[in-house]
């Protein structure tokens, strides 16, 4: 009993790994350059270039504040278990993630930013007697970020920037754990961990070398978050002395982010961006596990990771000076091999198509709108590592994912 407890803490902090990897990292950081496919970083026009590169913000004059919220409304359904055809679909669920920039400009050459930011904030819910129970029930994963950073104008056509990020995160997982014994009911397992001081930094670039032209680089570091948890069982009580609950701790880190990219004014009302960034996955290479009981035994898990990739592309028209029209596209590629995917995470190579509106509603007021919708490949897995019965059978089967994510931001200039 102790074991499948055991095992149920490992895989579930394997998990929370897995959440960082892509299906529940969230890619929205305002609606404008939600609207040109994330196509942002060498653009960087409007305060949240605090996150996308803040090398653009001397760009921007005075003092101007971004209110940014999003609807995100993800489907994912599972096919399975193989050879069964059988349709089985995550409880539809809305999230709400809100983000917030400042900046000022101290003189031509001196900015600064602030960003309330939330980079992970999504979660599944399954039914609690679908094949996969002892997989995946409910998971959530929350990160919010606190970024201040200073950009400075070395020269008329180079700016650089610099800044450190704050975090702090909540993961909750809950699914159910076989009992050994022929008429006792599944135990009911929850996890919940947080960590509250995980440190990082970030720099940018943005040159301008003719006035048509523009390229912007950014680096976001990795950042490592040291979670404090709590296993809770729930059984019959002839059982419960046989289910031990307890703390553990362990480490997970975020991936190093590189983006570069070139935005081009093709005429004086159409400009277009591309953008290619690296995420470094396979910097993640252990998953230590420390118990506090010391009826279990410490554990280091090896990496199920390799380095990742997302191509954008972005388009801006301005249709006057009050109104600007916006589209874009992205490929988001799978930074998990299929067969250690788990029901938890419906992850799957990505293409997003968006579109959006800036209009100046007044002289100080924008209010930018945009609509994102994520289509994630077809993904079917026939060598799973996944177990989802006591008996070892693999969890093999067909996963679909989409999103329709809608994107408000409000932006007010002093």
């Amino acid at each position: 009993m102790k074991s499948r407890l055991l095992l149920f803490l490992v895989s579930s902090l394997l998990i929370t790994a897995n959440l960082f990897a892509g299906g529940f990292q969230l890619n929205i950081r305002g609606a404008k350059a939600v609207a040109m496919g994330g196509a942002f970083t060498a653009v960087a026009n409007d305060p949240s270039a605090v996150y996308w590169n803040a090398a653009g913000l001397t760009q921007l004059k005075g003092t101007n504040f971004m209110l940014s919220s999003h609807l995100i409304a993800p489907q994912t359904t599972f096919r399975g278990v193989s050879p069964s055809v059988e349709k089985y679909r995550a409880e539809n669920r809305v999230f709400f993630p809100t983000h917030f920039f400042v900046s000022h400009s101290f003189s031509e050459k001196i900015a600064a930013g602030f960003g309330f930011t939330q980079p992970f904030g999504l979660g599944t819910t399954w039914d609690e007697d679908w094949p996969g129970k002892y997989l995946a029930i409910e998971t959530g994963l929350r990160i919010y970020l606190l970024s201040p950073v200073i950009s400075y104008k070395l020269f008329e056509s180079l700016s650089l920037s610099a800044g450190f990020q704050y975090g702090l995160a909540e993961v909750t997982i809950t699914r159910k754990s076989p009992i050994s014994s022929l008429f006792a009911p599944d135990a009911f397992v929850e996890l919940e961990g947080n960590d509250n001081a995980s440190f990082g930094f970030n720099a940018g670039l943005m040159f301008k070398p003719v006035s048509f032209f523009t390229f912007g680089a950014s680096y976001m570091s990795e950042m490592k978050y040291e979670f404090e948890g709590t296993a809770t069982t729930t059984a019959p009580s002839l059982f419960a002395s046989q289910l031990p609950s307890g703390n553990i701790t362990a480490e997970l880190t975020t991936p190093q982010n590189l983006a570069v990219g070139i935005a081009v004014d093709v005429t004086s009302k159409i400009k277009l961006s591309t953008e290619f960034q690296f995420v470094g996955w396979s910097s993640y290479d252990t998953l230590a596990v420390d118990f506090e009981n010391v009826a279990f035994t410490d554990i280091a898990s090896p990496r199920l990771y390799k380095d990742s990739y997302i191509l954008r592309f972005g388009t801006a028209y301005k249709f006057n000076d009050q109104v600007t029209f916006m589209g874009g596209v992205y490929f988001d590629k799978m930074p998990v091999d299929p067969e250690n995917l788990n029901p938890s995470l419906a992850d799957s190579d990505r293409l997003g198509f968006s579109f959006g509106i800036d209009a100046q509603l007044f002289e100080k007021l924008n209010i930018v709108g945009s609509y994102l919708f994520i289509r994630a490949k077809e993904l079917t897995v026939d060598n799973s590592t996944q177990v989802y019965t006591p008996g070892g059978s693999k969890f093999n089967g067909t996963y679909n994912s989409i999103a329709n994510i809608f994107s408000l931001s409000f932006i007010y200039s002093l």
